[in-house]
């Protein structure tokens, strides 16, 4: 009696799977919930994500200031931070200064004129039937932004982007000062066999994006002045403040040279047909100089994506998670495609030592 009070149960239990087959599928059912699970975290943090992507590309421009400054300047790393930092508020503050009033007057007058020439354009669409109503259009827009909900409210108001800028500041102002030491946390999360591939994919990744980068801070910065010259020389109003919003939105590629065309053709015929004219061949030159001498000067030097590729991660970004999305779907799109890259390559290794 007492030998079967003690025996051990042997029997499979309700919770046991026997079958292997059972418990390939039920292990292939964990996998897949598993990666919706984390696809759903994503989507819940992608606004904190994206702060940080913009502070590593923050921290990307500030280590390839810092590198560059280093070949003429034998001085130790966090001095030649400090010097670019330091540079860049300068330029900042003293542009600032110098055409403070003046940005400030045609911004206010690029308002106004931008609201004037959208009425008159809808007003004549609707004339034409080829617009609804003017209250059916108004009840569409805010369909339409209220569709894109809670993933871009924190860039609704023009504090949350003052924030959000601030913190891509901040956390790009400590990831350069010891991109080491963040380096090594990440290698260390890794197991030991993956490391030492996670370093040579990281690296190839920082050296693409320092090249990226240059390049858009260079094509930023001669297509704004091009632009604020040229307008100016055709006489077309406001012509500094459009050269700014120019450089500005040339970090997105394709889309911000369409909307910086809408803005000169809107503000040139505001001051008549023949100021508009003058703005759209403006914009025609820039971007045909732009797009066959510098883009492709650029691409050699840096980094060569497809357009088509680019322009269609910026509409799905821009879609999914606002202005952020748009302004980081093509710094995105090279990291992975540095990864994938090294991935084929190493399969290609791999391959070749069987």
């Amino acid at each position: 009696m007492a030998r079967e009070e003690n025996r051990t149960v042997t029997t499979p239990g309700p919770s046991e799977v026997q079958d292997p087959a059972a418990r390939a599928e039920i292990k292939r059912a964990f996998i897949w919930f598993s990666m919706a699970g984390a696809f759903a975290l994503v989507i819940l943090l992608i606004q904190p994500l994206l702060l940080i992507l913009g502070g590593v590309i923050f921290a990307v421009i500030l280590d390839g200031g810092t590198r560059l400054l280093g070949r003429s300047l034998p001085i130790g790393r966090g001095w030649r931070l400090l010097i670019v930092v330091v540079a860049a508020v300068a330029f900042l503050f003293g542009t600032l200064y110098m055409t403070g009033v003046e940005i400030a007057q045609q911004a206010g007058q690029l308002r106004a004129t931008i609201e004037v020439q959208g009425d008159r354009f809808l007003a004549w669409l609707t004339t034409t039937g080829l617009m609804p109503g003017t209250e059916d259009v108004k009840t569409l827009a805010r369909e339409l932004f209220g569709s894109i909900g809670r993933l871009t409210s924190v860039l609704g108001s023009a504090f949350g982007a003052l924030t959000s800028l601030f913190m891509i500041a901040v956390i790009g102002l400590f990831l350069a000062m010891e991109p080491r030491i963040y380096e090594r946390g990440f290698q260390w999360l890794l197991p030991a066999d993956k490391r030492r591939e996670a370093k040579i994919t990281l690296d190839r990744m920082g050296f693409t994006m320092r090249r990226l980068m240059a390049g858009r801070l260079f094509g930023m910065f001669f297509e704004g002045v091009l632009t604020w010259i040229a307008l100016s020389i055709a006489g077309v109003p406001m012509a500094l403040i459009l050269g700014i919003l120019t450089g500005v939105l040339a970090f997105i590629p394709n889309i911000g040279a369409f909307i910086s065309g809408l803005l000169m053709v809107a503000v040139g015929f505001s001051a008549g047909i023949e100021t508009g004219l003058a703005a759209i061949i403006v914009y025609f030159v820039v971007q045909t100089f732009d797009g066959y001498v510098l883009i492709p000067l650029v691409a050699r030097k840096t980094v060569d994506m497809p357009p088509a590729l680019t322009l269609g991660t910026q509409i799905l970004f821009g879609t999914l998670f606002g202005i952020f999305g748009l302004a980081l779907a093509d710094p995105i799109v090279a990291m992975i495609k540095v990864a994938l890259e090294r991935r084929s390559e190493r399969g290609a290794d791999e391959a070749t030592a069987a």
